[in-house]
């Protein structure tokens, strides 16, 4: 029986060939992972876009980029090249790489040595192929990095049609790199993302508003209704939390004398996974001092219109079957209003029984955990929020659902917030802040309560911060964008793991490696079937007790193969 290297355990045939290039290569001299710097002067977009313009400014043209596709003919090749910016077809010559008697860089290094998804640099000119292609005439080539996994085979038509395509989308958030290299139009959503961010931070940059960072690790989890993850400092002996919301930080920095402060970061809730949520998300956080929540509609309003125009060209975007219009004004409804509205019920003055009944009767789910405002927020996104297509601010929610919001100036029992919902899904949320420190405690002190009731969500008092208001606050208006979810709705996407590189996965299962022994021996159990150990152990006549042994208890152990004991004797199985 033939026995495998040790060193191909595992690997594809593909991976040992590449393995094999890459081991003649430095026999030939050849360094594949280079140190130096390559100096590159044009991008594969730039020539593409740019050279029937003025061709004179492209005879001497020196880009890297990865190999996608290769057409090896006698004397001369044709290779695709993709850098960050596109693809662009390149030319190579035999005679001219090869000036002299030795032919081994184009013979061997390019048409055997160099595979599909191996980082080169090219320098040479470009011209135009007799089928009117632009390339580039390569008279040089230098190996920057040897890829030893193959890529997937991504196959397009004449018409741009895709087969075969890396579409798994397990496989895609897990490995982007892959991802985004066979798959290169899904650049656009990240650069998207980042028009999103950027635009964002130079509206504000520009009203005059600070950008400043605040504490991730944070000695309570406060500024939000939601479930932490904990940790521990061991060199002070304390728990810490990652951050659910910076709003507590960033509200003591307007006690501090700054205006207008504002924040991107990641935040972090302990919570379910789904099309929209994943435990780690960016948020941008904004508070400006002297305002209330009516102005920061307006502002809001202003905001998502400049970010559609910077990210799409125009204020009107296609989300799904919708065109969604970012230019204001948009509609206004109160929290109650939009219940009576798309429910027919009036839950204003519902006791928290009346509103445990109203659930029943519309089929939604309760717990005692429950107060008054979980249960108006429980209607509200069953039944209203599917609904909010158009941008909508769904204002003047229950005093219950807002511990840090301002009462309401003229309304009993609410207080002065909003979000806003696009497509029916929420990607922002403002108030009018409360900087009364005494109803700041007692709200904190109904917080409480909750937790004491079961609810894992209930915020936690805060004392430094209850402490920084009794300093003074003056009148503030706060907001917190989904910067995730406006990006979904700025690319279409209809999954938040399509808008961040490296969405949370669950661990993936690594591949068990085994011994040239333990395969040798392992490829002898047929799966399904048991084998008696005798007649396992007679096909291996080369093999000593002591490497019978050895090789049987390693895979047992691992949990590959697995020995019962019958009155026929003893067999052997996969696990």
């Amino acid at each position: 029986m033939q026995k495998i290297p040790e060193m191909s355990i595992g690997l594809s045939e593909q991976e040992i060939l590449r393995r094999e290039s890459l081991k003649q290569l430095r026999q030939l001299g050849i360094e594949p992972y280079p140190a130096e710097a390559y100096d590159v002067n044009v991008t594969a977009a730039d020539i593409l876009a740019n050279y029937e313009k003025d061709k004179t400014a492209y005879k001497t043209v020196s880009l890297a980029g990865r190999i996608m596709g290769r057409n090896i003919m006698g004397a001369a090749s044709f290779a695709e090249l993709q850098d960050s910016t596109g693809r662009i077809q390149v030319y190579l010559k035999r005679d001219e790489l090869c000036p002299d008697e030795d032919k081994t860089l184009y013979n061997t290094v390019f048409k055997k040595l160099l595979d599909i998804g191996d980082f080169i640099g090219v320098k040479g000119y470009v011209f135009t192929t007799q089928t009117g292609e632009i390339s580039i005439h390569v008279t040089e080539f230098k190996i920057l990095a040897k890829s030893l996994r193959p890529l997937p085979i991504v196959k397009r038509d004449d018409a741009g049609n895709v087969y075969d395509g890396f579409t798994n989308p397990e496989l895609r958030y897990r490995m982007r790199y892959v991802d985004l290299t066979v798959n290169p139009d899904y650049k656009q959503i990240f650069i998207k993302r980042s028009k999103v961010i950027n635009s964002m931070r130079n509206y504000f940059d520009n009203q005059g508003w600070m950008e400043v960072e605040t504490p991730i690790l944070q000695p309570i989890h406060g500024g939000a209704a939601a479930r932490p993850f904990a940790t521990h400092h061991n060199t002070l002996d304390m728990p810490l939390y990652l951050r659910i919301a910076n709003e507590l930080y960033l509200k003591r920095l307007i006690v501090a004398g700054f205006d207008g402060v504002y924040e991107f970061g990641k935040m972090f809730r302990n919570e379910g996974m789904d099309r929209t949520h994943n435990p780690e998300y960016t948020s941008m956080e904004i508070y400006v001092a002297y305002k209330d929540y009516i102005w920061m509609m307006a502002m809001v309003e202003e905001c998502l219109e400049k970010v559609a125009i910077a990210t799409n060209g125009s204020a009107v975007v296609k989300v799904g079957e919708n065109d969604i219009n970012f230019e204001g004004p948009y509609e206004k409804l109160t929290m109650y209003e939009s219940i009576q509205k798309y429910t027919s019920i009036d839950v204003s003055a519902m006791t928290e029984n009346e509103l445990i009944q109203a659930c029943k009767d519309l089929d939604i789910e309760t717990d005692s955990t429950m107060g008054r405002g979980k249960l108006v927020d429980e209607i509200f996104s069953a039944k209203v929020e599917a609904n909010l297509i158009q941008p909508t601010f769904i204002t003047d929610y229950p005093i219950e659902m807002t511990p840090l919001a301002k009462k309401h100036r003229s309304a009993e029992g609410l207080v002065e917030r909003f979000e806003i919902f696009v497509n029916g899904k929420e990607i922002g949320n403002a108030y009018s802040e409360l900087n009364d420190p005494i109803d700041q405690r007692e709200r904190f002190e109904d917080q409480l309560t909750l937790a004491d009731r079961g609810d894992a969500e209930a915020m936690a008092m805060d004392d430094d911060f209850v402490r920084a208001l009794e300093y003074g606050m003056p009148p503030t208006s706060g907001l917190g964008f989904g910067i995730d979810r406006i990006v979904m709705l700025m690319t279409n996407q209809s999954t938040i793991q399509e808008v961040l590189f490296f969405p949370q996965m669950r661990p993936e299962k690594k591949k068990i490696e085994m011994t040239a022994e333990e395969t040798e021996l392992y490829s002898l159990i047929n799966e399904d079937e048991q084998h008696l150990l005798t007649d396992i152990k007679s096909k291996l006549t080369d093999w000593s007790n002591k490497k019978w042994d050895t090789t049987l208890k390693a895979l047992t152990s691992k949990g590959i193969l697995k020995v019962a004991k019958t009155d026929d004797g003893l067999f052997l199985s996969h696990k």
